[in-house]
């Protein structure tokens, strides 16, 4: 293999494939990108044997091959080399090795055989369909923040991607951690309609988060039970998913919440945040006393001291009196889009519904908390 590439899209590329790559690995094969050059260029592939990235770049080639490096060793060699420096990547088959150049720069990394890598793309997808990527990005930047961390629950460790129906087709997402849940949806594109209900795993969302930057460009998403594969220009990205069934979120979502709060976002955020300041840790609760036009936020820590304060608001109920995780509270007000954020409650031992009101398809909940 002889191929010449210019560094700024190496670095690019490196930036996504090398990101799946373990720093701790027992199979060694596991720690390479693997390198195939061809007539459409340099393709760079990495691979933790649950997440796949596949991204091919434009590059001189003098000669076609393939061999396995080092991820993090290339990225960082790379990394460091001159802005608009061209890299030359070069296999000597007789010595196992790599001859990375770059000006008067000169590396030669040990490769293993390409023969080793595994191949996670193989496997017929039964459904397939485009939409924009800022949708896609959409529906996991609304809900990602509340996928469960805990192992014992692997059936949450991630977002639940479906079809439903609300007055019509739509994509939904939606993801929980048993203390707040997360629901996005959008017009469901042609091809989606009847797909699996699929777990896409934490890892694989985050990388999704990250291909999805270009809001204008199309996404292919393709699905089986067992993957999804999501393609973005030159980028493919293949995922196992989580073999697992999603708990019945329909249940938890309150529909009979009769007492509205509507907030000014930043305000209800900033003084969360600065009464919080207090909070315990642990428990990082907060509480709400609401009463006509007026919400008195507390915090009480028998360690550290108190906090309160009172910020105006519309509510025309009767007065109530709940505690909320901190943090849940400043999560999800992070993700209304509108200057308002709705709650809708109901009573203090009761879930809370908190909505954008342009009413974008997004809608959380969240558990209260005794204080």
């Amino acid at each position: 293999m002889k191929v010449t590439v210019e560094r700024s899209e190496l670095l690019k590329s490196l930036a996504h494939v090398h990101r799946v790559v373990e720093r701790r690995n027992t199979i060694p094969i596991l720690a390479n990108v693997l390198l195939r050059t061809d007539a459409r260029g340099l393709a760079l592939r990495a691979t933790d044997l649950d997440i796949e990235i596949v991204e091919t770049i434009a590059a001189e080639v003098a000669e076609e091959g393939a061999t396995t490096v080092p991820a993090h060793t290339i990225y960082d060699i790379v990394r460091k080399l001159p802005e608009g420096s061209q890299v030359q990547f070069e296999t000597s088959g007789d010595r196992g090795t790599l001859t990375v150049r770059a000006g008067r720069s000169r590396f030669a990394l040990q490769t293993l055989p390409e023969a080793e890598f595994p191949d996670l793309a193989a496997g017929e997808m039964t459904h397939r369909f485009t939409l924009p990527a800022g949708e896609l990005k959409r529906l996991v930047d609304k809900t990602q923040f509340a996928i469960s961390t805990e192992e014992t629950r692997y059936y949450l460790n991630g977002i639940y991607l479906h079809v439903a129906d609300a007055g019509g087709p739509v994509l939904r997402a939606v993801a929980t951690d048993g203390h707040r849940l997360a629901q996005a949806q959008t017009t469901a594109p042609a091809g989606a309609i009847g797909m699996p209900g699929v777990i896409v795993p934490r890892k694989a969302v985050a990388e999704i988060q990250r291909l999805a930057e270009d809001a204008d460009a199309e996404v292919t998403v393709e699905l089986s039970t067992a993957k999804i594969r999501v393609s973005l220009d030159r980028v493919v990205l293949t995922s196992k998913l989580i073999d697992g069934t999603f708990p019945d979120y329909g249940r938890v979502i309150p529909l009979g919440n009769d007492k509205t709060l509507i907030v000014d976002k930043a305000d209800f955020a900033a003084a969360v945040d600065r009464v919080s300041t207090v909070a315990s840790e642990r428990g990082r609760a907060v509480k709400l006393s609401i009463a006509d036009g007026k919400l008195t936020l507390s915090v009480t820590n028998p360690d550290s001291g108190s906090a309160t304060e009172e910020i105006e608001v519309e509510y025309a109920a009767e007065p109530i009196d709940i505690g909320f995780n901190s943090r849940y509270l400043l999560d999800i007000t992070s993700q209304i889009e509108g200057g308002t954020a709705e709650l809708k409650l109901a009573d203090p031992g009761s879930p809370t519904l908190v909505q954008d009101p342009d009413k974008r398809g997004a809608l959380y909940v969240l558990m209260p908390m005794r204080v």
